[in-house]
């Protein structure tokens, strides 16, 4: 089968416009597909593209229901969304004569409420770096950027110095599936990022990836990994007790925007949400202010 998950990974990089992660994980979740059929469903033929026309409804079951003995619902959802993209472009391909993942159902994943800084939080973890070397700088900028934008961390780590302007407050992201959209800033993440850029000099040394914002100390694009290890040590620093990732970064941003009165759909648009269901795991914490406004005013409350 190594054929056909060439080719469909071919097509999700040129017509999909897939990221590297989505690739991943679509590709390894087919080839532990292919693995369970070697080892139980031997007499499926893996050599050719005929093979696939063997496989059955009942055959995905019993692969999923093995995969839910190690893996949460949320995992075993994604694999069986993996193969009905798989088993739709080989319809269309002719590999098969049916979809033999369309008729499962997707198993309930539960809904899990985004985890979030205070106010309070926030502004201790933003006044952490205190000094005024260029690395302290940096951390001073991508921590206030964060939180001003909502940004994805590879959003962050991709900028670029033309995709930010100062002069009129905005950085503009491509996004998933290359979407691009444009992020108004605040004054204090603008002149943070000025000041580190008045001393990005000092780190640039001749490194090859010029036009990108926020380098290493060797002059080199940040790299994820680096952006994760600064969050960690200035939450250490403030003795905030909670686990917080760029992503809860991300989640703070919506939380507080709401908490303050924006809109669903605006919110939407500066986070890059494909879908509205995606935001609206954000209004428990509208329906929570809600429930606090009733109780301190409702004469019934």
């Amino acid at each position: 089968m190594q054929q056909a998950i060439e080719q469909f990974s071919r097509y999700l990089k040129v017509e999909r416009n897939a990221s590297p992660h989505t690739l991943k994980n679509y590709l390894g979740d087919l080839r532990q597909f292919f693995a369970f059929l070697k080892n139980h469903f031997q007499q499926i033929n893996q050599e050719s593209l005929e093979g696939l026309k063997g496989i059955e409804t009942n055959t995905l079951r019993a692969f999923l229901s093995e995969m839910f003995k190690g893996h949460g619902a949320t995992s075993v959802a994604r694999k069986l969304s993996t193969l009905r993209t798989f088993f739709e472009y080989g319809l269309r391909q002719k590999w098969v004569d049916t979809n033999p993942a369309k008729t499962i159902n997707s198993p309930k994943i539960p809904k899990r409420v985004p985890r979030f800084l205070t106010v309070d939080e926030v502004f201790a973890l933003l006044a952490a770096p205190k000094g005024a070397t260029v690395l302290e700088l940096r951390d001073k900028a991508i921590l206030e950027l964060f939180y001003a934008s909502g940004l994805r961390l590879s959003e962050l780590v991709g900028l670029n110095i033309d995709q930010v302007n100062l002069d009129d407050g905005w950085v503009r992201v491509m996004g998933k599936g290359g979407k691009e959209r444009v992020v108004p800033m605040g004054k204090q993440a603008i002149v943070s990022i000025k000041t580190f850029l008045g001393k990005r000099g000092d780190i640039l040394n001749g490194g090859k990836d010029t036009n990108a914002i926020f380098l290493n100390k060797l002059g080199s694009r940040i790299s994820a990994r680096a952006v994760e290890r600064l969050i960690e040590k200035y939450l250490k620093l403030t003795g905030i007790q909670k686990k917080v990732t760029p992503h809860v970064l991300r989640h703070t941003f919506a939380t507080h925007l709401l908490n303050s009165g924006a809109d669903m759909r605006g919110i939407q648009e500066l986070l890059g949400h494909a879908s509205l269901s995606t935001t609206q795991r954000y209004t428990h914490v509208e329906l929570d202010k809600l429930m606090e406004v009733y109780d301190k005013t409702h004469p019934k409350a």
